[in-house]
């Protein structure tokens, strides 16, 4: 019997945590202590998931297929997560967007073409990217994850880098904009993902019932609805 957290186990709780999350963006006071425990948890969602991409990336039978699929959820997506977000339809995209632009930098990568090619491309990606929720933070987790699949220390060790440069430009932000420091300490939750992979993931798939692999495709855009719809309509 494998220790530890199998890929299906840490996939479910990236989606209660970005549950969490986005129930904190719509029904809680900002600022609150609540609003930001709930968002903390909510950190551990887009960087999970953007590793998870570079797993499938690996893994996958079918890249073509698995690239499908998430540009056809990616647009599915798009307009739950704008009338979650803004009760109305705008240029926003949702996380699956980001993740699809992800699996596409990872391909790049591995292309058989020059590397100033696959940097251009790599960057118009990441361009593209500030249109998604997570940006351009998903496609460096995924490379990373991607890239260093082999030497675990160094993998997570840059994840974390990436995780703590996030966190101090937010910061930053925040300041700049009058807030206190700590109004977004919840960004700290970004650090959970390296956390909880580095000490608690065991490598293997866990079940391979169809429920496992569809859930997420179907509860992401399921979810925001129904969130839009009471928050907006009741």
């Amino acid at each position: 019997m494998n220790r530890g957290l199998n890929r299906n186990q840490i996939k479910y709780i990236a989606i209660a945590a970005m549950l969490v999350d986005h129930i904190a963006w719509l029904f809680v006071r900002p600022f609150t202590p609540l609003w930001e425990i709930m968002h903390f948890i909510g950190r551990i969602t887009g960087p999970t998931m953007a590793v998870f991409i570079a797993e499938g990336c690996r893994y996958t039978k079918d890249i073509n297929r698995y690239t499908l699929r998430l540009g056809i959820f990616a647009l599915i997506s798009w307009p739950c997560f704008s009338l979650m977000e803004t009760g109305r339809i705008t240029a926003q995209f949702g996380v699956i967007y980001t993740l699809f632009l992800s699996l596409l930098a990872l391909r790049v990568w591995d292309a058989k073409c020059h590397i100033v090619i696959k940097l251009l491309c790599i960057g118009a990606l990441l361009y593209l990217s500030s249109y998604g929720d997570w940006s351009y933070y998903d496609i460096i987790y995924a490379l990373i994850a991607h890239i260093f699949f082999e030497k675990k220390e160094l993998r997570w060790g840059l994840h974390t880098l990436v995780a703590v440069i996030d966190i101090v430009i937010l910061e930053q932000s925040a300041m700049s904009y009058g807030y206190p420091w700590w109004a977004y300490s919840l960004e700290l939750g970004v650090l959970l993902p390296p956390l909880i992979f580095f000490f608690f993931y065991n490598g293997q798939p866990g079940s391979k019932k169809t429920v496992h692999k569809w859930f997420f495709y179907v509860f992401y855009p399921l979810h925001m609805l129904v969130l839009w719809y009471i928050k907006y309509m009741i």
